[in-house]
C-alpha cells in the first residue's frame, strides 16, 4: 500500500536515509534499476549530492565522497529533531559523539552526523523546507531501521535519553531485541547479536527498503553487481534478505507481511 507522508516527522522518528559513495553515477544506475528511483540535485554543502524520488516524492539522499576519503560505505538513518543544536549537545552529554555539524543544508534544514556510545553512526535532521522521506509503503521506500549492536541495554538507554524513545523488550522476536516507540508507535529496533557482530563493521544501523517481491529483487540485485549476504527468508517483518550494493553498503530488502 502506498502511503504519502505529509508534514514534519515526529521528533525522534527516523525521517530520512542517506548514502555517501565513491561512484555517484554508477550508484544512481544501480538503485534506479533496483528501486525505480529517479534523481535530482540536492544541497551541495557536502559536495555532489542527489535526492532519490518516486512519483516525484523524495525518498533518500546519495552523495559522493571526496576521492581521498576512505570511509565505510553505509546507509545512514536520520532522526528528526526540532533543534539540531540541542540534540547534538544531548548526544555528547549522554556519551555519544558528534562528527559533523550541526551545519546548514541550504534552506532544507540543519543536520549533524553523530555516533552513539558504541560507535554506530546516525544523523539528526531539523527540517526547514525539506521534511524528509515523503512516501512509504511502496516498492523502493525505506520502511524500517534496526541498530545491530553487541548488546542492547546501554545503547537503548542512550536513545531513550536523547530522543525520548520508549523502550520495549521483545522476547518473542529474539533473545536481545528492543523496540523503540514514540507515543506508543514502534519506530525502530535495536538487536543485540553478541559475538556475531561483524568484526569489520562494529555496531551499525541497517535500513529496510520495501520491495514488491524479495526473491525477485534479490536476483535483480545480484545481476546489477550487488551481493546477497543472507538469502530471502520469512521473519517477523515479512520476507527479507540482507544485501549489499556494489560499493558494499549493507541494507535489507523486505516484502512486508500482510
Amino acid at each position: 500500500m502506498t502511503e504519502a507522508v505529509t508534514g514534519r516527522h515526529m521528533p525522534g522518528a527516523p525521517c530520512w536515509v542517506s548514502l555517501m559513495v565513491h561512484g555517484l553515477a554508477t550508484t544512481q544506475e544501480f538503485y534506479g534499476t533496483l528501486f525505480g528511483w529517479e534523481f535530482r540535485p540536492g544541497p551541495q554543502q557536502l559536495g555532489p549530492y542527489v535526492r532519490a524520488l518516486l512519483d516525484g516524492k523524495e525518498i533518500a539522499g546519495v552523495g559522493q565522497l571526496p576521492p581521498d576519503r576512505h570511509l565505510p560505505i553505509a546507509w545512514t538513518p536520520y532522526l528528526a529533531t526540532d533543534d539540531a543544536g540541542v540534540t547534538a549537545e544531548s548526544v555528547r552529554s549522554h556519551g555519544g559523539t558528534v562528527g559533523v555539524g550541526p551545519i546548514e543544508a541550504g534552506d532544507a534544514g540543519r543536520m549533524a552526523i553523530c555516533s552513539d556510545p558504541t560507535g554506530a553512526v546516525f544523523g539528526i535532521w531539523q527540517a526547514a523546507t525539506h521534511p524528509g522521506t515523503a512516501l512509504a509503503g511502496t516498492h523502493g521506500t525505506p520502511v524500517w531501521n534496526e541498530l545491530v549492536t553487541r548488546e542492547t541495554s546501554v545503547v537503548g538507554k542512550f536513545y531513550a535519553a536523547v530522543f525520548g524513545h520508549e523502550v520495549e523488550t521483545d522476547v518473542s522476536a529474539g533473545p536481545d531485541l528492543l523496540t523503540l516507540h514514540l507515543e506508543g508507535r514502534p519506530v525502530a529496533s535495536v538487536r543485540g547479536v553478541g559475538a556475531a557482530l561483524p568484526r569489520d563493521r562494529g555496531p551499525h544501523w541497517v535500513t529496510y527498503f520495501e520491495v514488491g517481491d524479495a526473491d525477485e529483487s534479490a536476483r535483480l540485485l545480484t545481476e546489477l553487481g550487488g551481493h546477497v549476504l543472507r538469502p530471502p527468508r520469512d521473519d517477523a517483518r515479512g520476507r527479507a534478505a540482507l544485501v549489499s550494493d556494489p560499493e558494499g553498503a549493507v541494507f535489507t530488502i523486505v516484502t512486508t507481511a500482510g
